[in-house]
């Protein structure tokens, strides 16, 4: 078999097949209908705040809006500090000035769809970090009414992609659904990921590659990622993401 042919193959079963199949599942679930009326309350996935004294940080992130829900999910931020009485959440959208604060539960369904959480910290792990989070939240350069940019970005993966990398302590790594993670926000196409645990090269989002041991290796193609975790077995496939061992449990980690 010649090279091009095995490209050929590879990009059929690790890009096109899953796209595919999660268009079909998107079709049988039906969940393109009324979007503007869906359900967006508490998931329950949050101790009520102002009952719960410690810090808190967390990463959701859940299927996007209509038919982009084939292949992407929306992620957003949530802080509590030590001893607040309400949650603070942040998302990066398409609508008025791209960074909103509080403009839906903070563990809210995502128009419908029931968010996951990608990382969690609480008490004195969630307190180093929120500091961080909050700088670079306030110090985003994509902030501006039109940066907002659904392909490839930047976007709201884009924007906590961002905020996760000021950081340092977070080991979590976003879904390879998350399209726009990889947008080179800071304008560098090659730095270090996220979690600072390996490489990252973008070619202006649109293509690259990441080595990583939190990460694990991935092959971004016009925004569609495939590749496998190294840490903890597992498959990464556009459109159906993460297949095999959760993440620690299925959240990230914080170190000191």
């Amino acid at each position: 078999m010649s090279f091009l042919k095995f490209a050929l193959l590879l990009f059929v079963f690790l890009f096109l097949l899953p796209l595919g199949v999660s268009a079909a599942r998107y079709r049988w679930e039906g969940t393109g209908d009324g979007w503007w009326a869906a359900d967006r309350s508490s998931a329950g996935l949050l101790p009520p705040a102002a009952q719960h004294g410690p810090a808190i940080v967390r990463v959701f992130a859940a299927r996007t809006v209509r038919w982009r829900g084939i292949f992407a999910v929306h992620s957003w931020i949530v802080l509590k500090p030590e001893g607040a009485a309400r949650y603070t959440r942040y998302d990066y959208t398409a609508w008025g000035a791209p960074i909103r604060m509080n403009g839906f539960e903070p563990d809210g369904r995502w128009f419908g769809q029931v968010p996951e959480v990608i990382f969690a910290a609480d008490g004195a792990a969630a307190a180093a970090l929120i500091p961080q989070m909050q700088a670079a939240v306030a110090g985003y350069a994509w902030r501006n009414q039109g940066d907002y940019r659904p392909w490839p970005g930047p976007n709201s993966n884009t924007f906590v992609a961002a905020v996760l990398d000021a950081a340092p302590g977070i080991q979590a790594a976003l879904p390879p659904t998350a399209i726009g993670k990889d947008f080179p926000y800071d304008g560098r196409w090659l730095r270090p990921t996220p979690s600072g645990t390996g490489l990252r090269l973008t070619l202006g989002g649109y293509a690259g590659m990441t080595l990583a041991w939190v990460e694990g290796v991935e092959v971004n193609l016009l925004g569609a990622v495939a590749g496998f975790d190294l840490r903890r077995p597992a498959v990464k496939l556009p459109g159906l993401g993460r297949i095999g061992l959760p993440g620690r449990d299925g959240v990230g980690t914080a170190t000191p």
